[in-house]
């Protein structure tokens, strides 16, 4: 999707070469920082800046049509796989909006869940169950998580689908995240035991050509979008 939001003179260094690019498109410079270089720790961030504007920069009005829009295609792909317990994100950083989701998850009688930074265990997550009244704070991201409370964690196993955020994707069902690592721990077993379902849901416009993939990396079997339903 087109922005009217102009980015210009994004830099990467590299070991062979200097870039510099201007461009009228955030969507443009994704697609370019895919193709160059990727494995290098800058043109990474590159790419993770320049998705994380063009999200950002879409419209109160776009935000809304496209929660709507991806939210039904989520409806009807948790269904298809009867999905109970569905953990998955409150919206932060110009990402796909849940809130909506969220309502008719609540309304169908669907139990949510909601992760939260692991207490003593550094980069894993743990995830508490959610409702309209469950007290929350601020971590050290400045995202909103559940208050610990031990009797509203579920274990990662018992949960159906893991709703995951993301920064980019490639239509290889790559994903790429801010950089923690958080998700792919939390999934790198998910095919041994056939759960959680790990399903991507992000703007059209996170869309790249391509990404690379580390060993530690968890493909997505599922993304879901605005626009369609991407399966791998």
């Amino acid at each position: 999707m087109s922005t009217s939001s102009k980015l210009s003179h994004l830099n990467a260094q590299s070991d062979t070469a200097h870039l510099a690019v201007e461009v009228a498109d955030a969507v443009d410079v994704a697609n370019y920082a895919a193709n160059i270089a990727l494995h290098t720790k800058e043109s990474r961030n590159l790419l993770r800046k320049a998705i994380r504007t063009a999200r950002k920069s879409l419209s109160e009005i776009e935000q809304t049509q496209a929660s709507l829009n991806a939210c039904q295609r989520m409806l009807d792909a948790l269904q298809a796989q009867n999905a109970q317990h569905v953990a998955l994100y409150l919206t932060h950083d110009g990402e796909l909006a849940t809130p909506a989701l969220i309502a008719a998850l609540w309304q169908l009688g669907i139990h949510t869940y909601l992760p939260r930074l692991h207490p003593f265990n550094a980069g894993q997550l743990l995830f508490l169950h959610y409702s309209a009244d469950t007290p929350m704070q601020a971590n050290q991201f400045g995202i909103l998580e559940p208050k610990l409370d031990v009797r509203a964690i579920i274990p990662v196993t018992e949960l159906d689908v893991v709703i995951t955020p993301l920064v980019a994707f490639d239509l290889m069902g790559n994903r790429m995240g801010m950089g923690g690592g958080y998700y792919d721990r939390t999934l790198a077993n998910w095919q041994l035991k056939g759960k959680p379902l790990p399903m991507g849901y992000a703007h059209d416009c996170q869309q790249v050509v391509s990404l690379p993939c580390e060993h530690w990396d968890v493909p997505l079997p599922f993304i879901i979008t605005p626009s369609r339903v991407l399966t791998f």
